[in-house]
């Protein structure tokens, strides 16, 4: 699962529209033209785990007007809501991904370009617990970054660049 608006068949969803607007309206703050589209870029055509700057530029494409403070503002109001989380992959600049399911995954990140994949892994999950259990934790949640390099990634020029 690449994508950062697939939801598990397992999962269930929140409708990031109504929670947004909620959120925003608990806050007194309302749902402009410009939260809606970034929101609607976020969560309905990114792809992978975008930073700031890739936001801004899909974003851009069908509203110019739109600056990158507005998206970084509306990041920070999408993080605060729970809508969607904050995370430095790899050390890099920091990415947002969408927090819409209950489902819990994990990434790999390519070292060469950066390039984040999610996956789930039921065996992982019941290992983690388990060593929590011996080490007498209880877990309460945790996060999961591996790092290496794909085959496709390996040899010559990085098709994810």
């Amino acid at each position: 699962m690449s994508s950062a608006n697939a939801t598990p068949d397992n999962a269930s969803a929140i409708d990031w529209r109504e929670a947004f607007t909620k959120h925003l309206a608990d806050n007194g703050l309302r749902m402009t033209k410009q939260r809606l589209a970034i929101g609607e870029a976020f969560f309905e055509a990114s792809e992978g785990h975008p930073n700031v700057e890739d936001l801004t530029a899909q974003v851009r494409a069908a509203h110019p007007e739109i600056g990158q403070a507005t998206v970084y503002r509306t990041l920070k109001l999408l993080v605060d809501s729970g809508l969607a989380t904050a995370a430095r992959l790899g050390g890099q600049k920091t990415r947002y991904e969408p927090n819409l399911t209950d489902e819990h995954h994990d990434h790999l990140v390519c070292t060469k370009c950066g390039r984040v994949v999610e996956f789930h892994n039921k065996e992982l999950e019941t290992l983690q617990v388990a060593i929590a259990d011996q080490f007498g934790f209880r877990l309460t949640g945790h996060e999961l970054e591996l790092y290496g390099v794909p085959r496709e990634c390996e040899t010559g020029p990085c098709p994810h660049t």
